[in-house]
């Protein structure tokens, strides 16, 4: 399923338009962890069960009403897999605000997490606010990465942890309330914005996208006989 093609990585940065005010959001982590699931859902409010993989990157819009202004996420869903790890300072250059994503299930997905920190502040340095989201919370009995370990390496870094699912809609609208709340909040004191520990909330809307949707048994490059996990 194809949904058009991406605007330029530049677009999206923040200067007023208007009455609104946009930021650049990115999603970083690994394959399959699920951060387009986690997208479609907060602004589409649709899941699909089947893996479903980003060439390159792909880009969606959500609009708030946020402390009596309007916002505007223009959020990027960068892809996962390692051929397009070289192309992620394309599109994470300039962002106010960026999502890197963990499967709980996968310890190495969280140690890629602290890969992409590494990157951000390497090219972008502090001026970005940062969540952490530890992602398929409804495979729980299956978690291999610790609630306490998780959100001890958020805090570390300046960044907020959340639990979410894909699947069952939780703990997504109060990731992005949370962090467009953090970005408006850097934004009046003149910087892109650091980290901090914060509280949760809720919010909806969007659309557009590079999205290929296939079965878990035809995942790319999956002629090993591993079967997918579960992108949710």
């Amino acid at each position: 399923m194809s949904r058009g093609t991406a605007p330029p990585p530049s677009a999206g940065l923040c200067k007023h338009t208007g009455m609104s005010t946009p930021f650049k959001v990115v999603l970083l982590g690994e394959g399959c962890v699920g951060k387009t699931s986690l997208v479609l859902r907060y602004c589409q409010n649709t899941f699909n069960d089947k893996h479903l993989t980003t060439l390159q990157a792909s880009f969606l819009k959500k609009r708030m009403n946020l402390q009596g202004k309007r916002v505007d996420l223009n959020i990027w869903d960068t892809a996962g897999q390692e051929r397009f790890h070289a192309l992620g300072p394309i599109y994470y250059r300039e962002s106010q605000g960026a999502v890197l994503v963990y499967d709980i299930t996968d310890e190495d997905s969280f140690s890629k997490v602290k890969d992409w920190v590494k990157e951000l502040r390497k090219i972008i340095g502090d001026d970005i606010c940062l969540c952490i989201c530890g992602n398929k919370m409804d495979m729980e009995k299956h978690r291999h990465v610790s609630h306490e370990e998780a959100e001890a390496y958020a805090a570390s870094v300046g960044a907020n942890h959340f639990n979410t699912s894909a699947k069952l809609n939780r703990g997504i609208d109060e990731m992005f309330l949370d962090l467009s709340k953090r970005m408006l909040q850097a934004k009046g004191k003149g910087g892109g914005g650091s980290g901090g520990a914060s509280s949760r909330g809720s919010s909806r809307r969007s659309r557009r996208s590079e999205i290929q949707v296939v079965a878990d048994d035809d995942e790319p490059g999956g002629g090993d006989g591993k079967k997918a996990s579960n992108c949710c």
